[in-house]
């Protein structure tokens, strides 16, 4: 879980003050000596750290929270602020060509995870509606155009290469004219990396953004190898001026130092964090969100938006007139667990719920949900047609029972508990159904105009 420790501590500091009445000046300063700790323990810039609890410590010395009635609520406030400040503020966005093409160039170390980077921008640029094309200029590392083509492959990309005997810059150039020619509005120009920053590297690249002047330039970096990336993303900005950065297996990184500690090292905004190996999971960077997250204040926007581009609008009502009509079969229980499938994993969407406790889910196993999910669409697939629509068909045969276990690889309670379960829940749509006609009845008799 990303910050996990760093929140963890935060939110076990800011709580102590919460429950007193009136804060001393020996209780703020104890408290945040403590925030200084989980800051370094989160492997933050150590100057970046002083700076901020010297900022932060002499707001929450002000007046405004001295004599504050809810002090330690004020005092959560402005740390969540110089969080905020310290991130970057609020969303900074790709910027997109007026009229043409616009060009985005990926640089980066070698196993930062720039490839796959690119298969998820342009992925996430394709659902909002633009036209892109992964361009494979690394022609050093052995099967870099292979993974590229992959990559694009799998999301339905196209990829432009030239094989590894041309020079980067050539390909470069030609794939911008493959893109106007091809009505394809986007270029991502995957580029190559080394183990380290060497001359030869940086010369190349220099002479790739010369050569195409990208709109972007966004250094990859892997968030997990803490200050070294934030070093690696100083060098890289020193050199080729970035115009922001991206950071890879943020859901692997339990202290979150780089994410931290970047903006305020290079001056350059994170665009994008990746939160796990799928192509989807690719997130716009919200510092305010980020911020909320960490301080176990929830992050609902982002939960809102998840939902609005995983789920189907058109089957979410289409199952819940059906729920209501009581025509809910156990196809349409499937499709429903399906749907709050695409939101993905349970873990990272109660990180997104206020006031959830990361230190209290370690207590739990949320895997197992997930788990009792797949058992569910075992169980259901092994069913008939027939079978799904007229569940009775099954609770009333226990040789359908047996052949049902069987084929889901589970036993014949499992099948009986699921059952058990759906008319349960149908038992439960019925009860709501008759309270709305009977207020609905209700309302008629008080408003006979309604």
């Amino acid at each position: 879980m990303a910050f996990e420790g760093l929140a963890s501590k935060l939110q076990e500091t800011l709580k102590k003050l919460k429950g007193k009445g009136k804060l001393s000046e020996k209780d703020i300063k104890a408290a945040m000596r403590e925030v200084k700790l989980a800051l370094l323990e989160a492997d933050v810039n150590y100057k970046i750290v002083k700076d901020f609890v010297k900022s932060a410590g002499e707001k929450c010395l002000g007046k405004e929270v001295m004599e504050s009635l809810t002090p330690g609520q004020q005092v959560i406030k402005i740390v969540n602020e110089e969080l905020k400040e310290l991130m970057g503020n609020e969303e900074s966005k790709v910027e997109f060509s007026q009229k043409g093409t616009t060009v985005i160039m990926l640089a980066g170390l070698q196993g930062a995870g720039k490839t796959t980077l690119a298969g998820k921008l342009a992925l996430h640029l394709k659902k909002r509606n633009k036209k892109p094309l992964l361009v494979a200029c690394d022609v050093y590392r052995p099967a870099a155009i292979k993974q590229l083509q992959v990559v694009g492959k799998q999301i339905d990309i196209p990829v432009f290469s030239m094989g590894d005997k041309v020079n980067p810059v050539d390909i470069a150039k030609a794939a911008i004219e493959h893109a106007q020619s091809n009505d394809l509005n986007v270029v991502i120009i995957d580029t190559a990396g080394r183990l380290h920053i060497d001359e030869n590297l940086m010369d190349e690249l220099h002479d790739i953004k010369e050569s195409v002047e990208p709109n972007e330039i966004l250094l990859v970096v892997d968030s997990m190898t803490g200050q070294d990336a934030v070093n690696v993303a100083q060098s890289f900005n020193d050199k080729l001026d970035i115009t922001g950065v991206v950071l890879t297996k943020l859901d692997g990184d339990t202290r979150g130092g780089a994410a931290l500690s970047i903006k305020a090292v290079t001056g350059k905004p994170i665009k994008f964090v990746g939160l796990g190996e799928k192509m989807n999971d690719l997130e716009v960077f919200y510092p305010d969100r980020m911020a909320s997250r960490i301080l176990g204040m929830g992050d609902v926007l982002s939960l809102i938006e998840k939902a609005q581009e995983a789920i189907d609008e058109k089957k979410a009502q289409e199952l819940g007139s059906k729920m209501m009509s009581m025509e809910f079969n156990l196809e349409d229980f499937k499709e429903s667990m399906a749907q709050m499938k695409k939101l993905g994993p349970m873990s990272k969407l109660v990180e997104m719920i206020p006031g959830v406790n990361t230190k209290q889910l370690d207590r739990v196993d949320l895997s197992q949900g997930e788990k009792e999910m797949k058992r569910i669409e075992a169980i259901i697939d092994s069913m008939t047609a027939k079978e799904r629509k007229n569940p009775d068909l099954v609770s009333s045969s226990p040789s359908r029972k047996r052949r049902i276990a069987k084929g889901s690889g589970t036993n014949v309670q499992q099948v009986n508990k699921l059952l058990k379960d759906f008319q349960m829940m149908k038992k439960m749509m019925k009860q709501m159904k008759g309270q709305q006609k009977s207020l609905k009845k209700g309302m008629f008799g008080k408003f006979p105009f309604m």
